[in-house]
């Protein structure tokens, strides 16, 4: 009898197909580890989760229908079903996304977790939506799905991640753990985001961009030679020299307009037109009952017979 490989589980701890260092031209890129196609399929799944639950559909429902229309050759499939399993056994995605970390980021994991904490006021639609721009960006696009004007880097991924963070109020020490936690990270910027941890707060996010750029080390004069490499360009220090002593949300404003770097979804305030239409019927029908009324009124009394009921048993 031939030889037959070991037969391995899609959702092992390591499988080779799912791990973020492998790729089967080598060495993948660090802020597309699973590849392009997985996260161009990520963002058509996000984006149709949050799309349907919009229209306020079961999640259930919407994961079945969405696993069919992913590509059968990415490893999102087998996500789903996991998803699926865990969503009817425990009620949330958050903890089953967290177990399937060879393949969804902390970062993403923690987003829906939040959106899922019956004590907080972040709505999951807007999770998905910050989840869905990040899996674009990561895959060279923009956020309306055309190709980017830059390609994507772990200076652009961060700054989104820790907008997102910021503009939703998620919580600064979990939220940059789970940031640190991404595989598209080195060591030395794992170790500067989690000294970030103690430094938010006291020290302005413009200064914390702008010392770490290679702008400053230009304009510095004791420059060390040996010392680490910056983290961020020479656009992104001038932007952040620019914006010190600001809004931080005016910093990532000014990143997004020069740099196209993607941008957080913003809370979506409700349309006071949409409901203006439901109330002008209601008054409507009040203001035709009340004439209706007066005129019976004006013809010689109101007939209350009508608005009798017959006692019950009564024939």
């Amino acid at each position: 009898m031939p030889n037959v490989p070991p037969f391995t589980l899609p959702f092992s701890p390591t499988p080779a197909s799912m791990t973020p260092q492998d790729s089967s031209a080598g060495m993948a890129d660090p802020i597309a580890p699973l590849g392009v196609e997985e996260y161009v399929e990520q963002a058509h799944f996000f984006g149709v989760l949050g799309e349907r639950l919009r229209q306020n559909s079961p999640v259930q429902e919407v994961l079945s229908s969405v696993r069919e229309e992913t590509l059968a050759t990415t490893k999102l499939p087998m996500a789903i079903d996991f998803l699926l399993a865990e969503l009817r056994h425990a009620g949330v995605m958050g903890a089953a996304m967290t177990k399937l970390a060879h393949y969804f980021t902390p970062y993403q994991a923690y987003v829906v977790s939040e959106a899922e904490n019956e004590r907080g006021r972040f709505d999951l639609r807007i999770g998905l939506e910050i989840l869905r721009r990040e899996a674009l960006y990561r895959a060279g696009r923009s956020s309306d799905g055309g190709a980017a004007a830059l390609a994507p880097s772990r200076e652009g991924l961060f700054l989104y991640q820790f907008e997102s963070v910021c503009r939703n109020r998620l919580g600064y020490d979990t939220g940059l753990a789970a940031i640190a936690g991404d595989p598209s990270y080195d060591d030395a910027w794992r170790k500067w985001i989690m000294d970030l941890r103690r430094q938010v707060g006291m020290v302005d996010v413009a200064d914390l961009v702008y010392v770490h750029s290679e702008f400053y080390r230009m304009r510095s004069r004791d420059a060390d030679d040996g010392a680490a490499p910056p983290l961020f360009g020479e656009r992104e220090g001038r932007i952040a020299l620019a914006n010190r002593r600001k809004d931080p949300m005016l910093l990532f404003a000014s990143l997004h307009r020069q740099l196209g770097y993607p941008e957080t979804p913003r809370t979506e305030l409700p349309d006071e037109e949409e409901a203006l239409l439901p109330q002008l019927a209601r008054r409507c029908e009040q203001l035709e009952k009340r004439i209706k009324l007066l005129e019976e009124e004006q013809r010689g009394g109101v007939d209350l017979s009508k608005f009798y009921e017959k006692p019950p048993g009564a024939e």
